[in-house]
C-alpha cells in the first residue's frame, strides 16, 4: 500500500520522526511548519512548506486538507510533534479528508493529559504518585497558600494557550524561591493574557539525575507495546527548554526506585485510560518516599525519544505498521542501555554532577552506544553541517549562563 508521512511541526522532534521515516523507508518525509526553526530547515532528507497561520485552527484544517487531496490516492500518516497540533487533528477529525490517518487518544483525553490541572485531579486514584500540588487561577482573585515549603514549581495548567503566548521573561517552567518572587511572577504572567490556571507544586530535592523518561506506544486495540525508561543525567538550560532531557541513558539507574515496578504501574495506567498511540512520561524519583512522581506525561513521543528507534522500535514504522498496514505488534519492552545525547562530550564531564551516570555516560560514549538525533550522516548539507557545529559550541555558553539551578 502506498502511503506519504507528513509531520506536523518544525522542531528538533520533527527532525528526528523525518530522520525515522529515511532510516525505515529510505524516503523523504514532508513537513508543513509555521516558523523556519534550523532543526529542519537546512535538512536534505525532507520536503518542507511553510504555513505562517498554521497555528490558526481554521487554517490549520484547509492546509491539511489541501495537502491530502493533493495525494487522495494515498494513506498519508500525520504526525503531530506539539500539542496544538494534536489538539486541532483530534477536533477537526470529521472534518479531515479521509486519507488522513494518526494515532491519537480521543478529545477529552488528551485535554485530561495536557491540561496540568485535569491531569493531577483525574488520575490521582490511578496508581501514579504526584508531586503536592496546589491551583491558581489567574482569572480570580485568588489566595496564594501560606503553607508553601520554598523552592517550589510553577508552571502553566493549559499548556495550549500558554504556548501561544510571548513576553519578556517567559519560561517553560518556574523555579520559585520566595513569596515575593512567586507573586511577581504569577502579576507578570497573568499582565501576558494568561486567564486560566497555574500549577504551583512542590520541589522534589535532587538534580537533574533524579529525573527520568519512560516512552510507552499503545497500540489501536489499547495495548502498550513498546516501553523505555531511562535515567535523565542533564536536562536543558535554556528558558524554553527546561524540562527537556539533555543527555539520558535508557536502562540505567543509579538511584534505589524500582524501575521494573514503574513501568508495570505506567502500563497498567495507559491501558486503563482510551489511548492510542505515543506519549512520553516525565517524571522525578523522590528519596523521601522511594517512588517515581509522575510531573507530566506528554500525548505524543517527547523531544527526546529518538532513542527508542536505536534501541529497534523506530516510530515511524511503528506507526506505519500500526495504522497502514494494521499489523500486530510485538510486545517490546527496551532495556538495553544506550547514551542519547544533544550536547558535547565536554559539557557531559563539566555540568553532570552524578559522578556513577557520569562514568557510564562517558563509557558508552567511547563504546559507540550513542545516538545524537540531530546528527545523522545521510543528511548531508553543508549549511546544516556548520549549523550544527555552531549549536554543539553553543551549548557551552547556555550551561554557563543559565537561570536554571537544581
Amino acid at each position: 500500500m502506498e502511503f506519504d508521512i507528513l509531520i506536523l511541526g518544525s522542531d528538533a522532534n520533527a527532525y528526528y520522526m523525518a530522520r525515522c521515516a529515511y532510516e525505515a523507508y529510505h524516503k523523504k518525509a514532508f513537513l508543513i511548519g509555521k516558523d523556519r526553526l534550523a532543526f529542519t530547515k537546512f535538512s536534505n532528507i525532507l520536503e518542507i512548506e511553510y504555513e505562517k497561520d498554521l497555528w490558526q485552527e481554521e487554517s490549520f484544517v484547509k492546509i491539511i486538507n489541501q495537502f491530502a487531496k493533493k495525494r487522495a490516492s494515498k494513506k498519508v500518516l500525520t504526525i503531530s510533534t506539539n500539542e496544538t497540533y494534536a489538539e486541532f487533528l483530534i477536533k477537526n477529525r470529521e472534518q479531515l479528508a479521509d486519507n488522513l490517518v494518526f494515532a491519537s487518544p480521543d478529545i477529552k483525553t488528551l485535554t485530561n493529559l495536557t491540561n496540568k490541572e485535569n491531569f493531577y485531579k483525574m488520575y490521582k486514584n490511578k496508581g501514579l504518585e504526584f508531586p503536592e500540588t496546589f491551583y491558581f487561577d489567574c482569572s480570580k482573585n485568588t489566595i496564594l497558600p501560606s503553607t508553601l515549603n520554598f523552592p517550589i514549581i510553577l508552571k502553566p495548567a493549559n499548556v495550549v494557550i500558554y504556548n501561544h503566548l510571548s513576553f519578556e521573561g517567559k519560561n517553560k517552567i518556574y523555579k520559585i524561591e520566595n513569596q515575593l518572587e512567586l507573586e511577581q511572577t504569577i502579576k507578570k504572567i497573568i499582565e501576558s493574557g494568561y486567564k486560566d490556571r497555574l500549577i504551583i507544586q512542590e520541589f522534589i530535592p535532587g538534580d537533574d539525575s533524579y529525573l527520568f523518561d519512560a516512552v510507552v506506544y499503545v497500540d489501536r486495540n489499547g495495548k502498550v507495546k513498546i516501553q523505555s525508561f531511562a535515567q535523565i543525567g542533564l536536562q536543558e538550560r535554556t528558558k524554553s527548554m527546561v524540562g527537556n532531557a539533555a543527555v539520558l541513558i535508557n536502562g540505567f539507574n543509579t538511584t534505589n526506585g524500582n524501575t521494573v515496578e514503574m513501568m508495570e504501574k505506567i502500563k497498567q495506567f495507559m491501558e486503563s485510560i482510551p489511548y492510542h498511540g505515543f506519549a512520553e512520561f516525565d517524571l522525578k524519583y523522590d528519596e523521601r518516599t522511594n517512588s517515581f512522581k509522575v510531573l507530566e506525561i506528554n500525548a505524543r513521543q517527547g523531544r527526546s525519544s529518538y532513542y527508542i528507534s536505536a534501541l529497534g522500535a523506530n516510530l515511524v514504522k511503528t506507526l506505519v505498521d500500526d495504522l497502514i498496514y494494521q499489523i500486530d505488534l510485538q510486545d517490546q519492552k527496551l532495556t538495553e542501555e544506550i547514551l542519547l545525547s544533544f550536547v558535547p562530550k565536554g559539557i557531559i564531564k563539566k555540568y553532570i554532577t552524578n559522578e556513577d551516570f557520569k562514568k557510564e555516560a562517558l563509557y558508552l560514549w567511547k563504546n559507540k552506544k550513542r545516538v545524537s538525533p540531530m546528527i545523522y550522516k545521510k543528511d548531508k548539507n553543508l549549511k546544516r553541517f556548520l549549523m550544527l557545529k555552531k549549536r554543539l559550541w553553543h551549548y557551552y555558553k547556555e550551561y554557563k549562563n543559565c537561570y536554571w539551578r537544581v
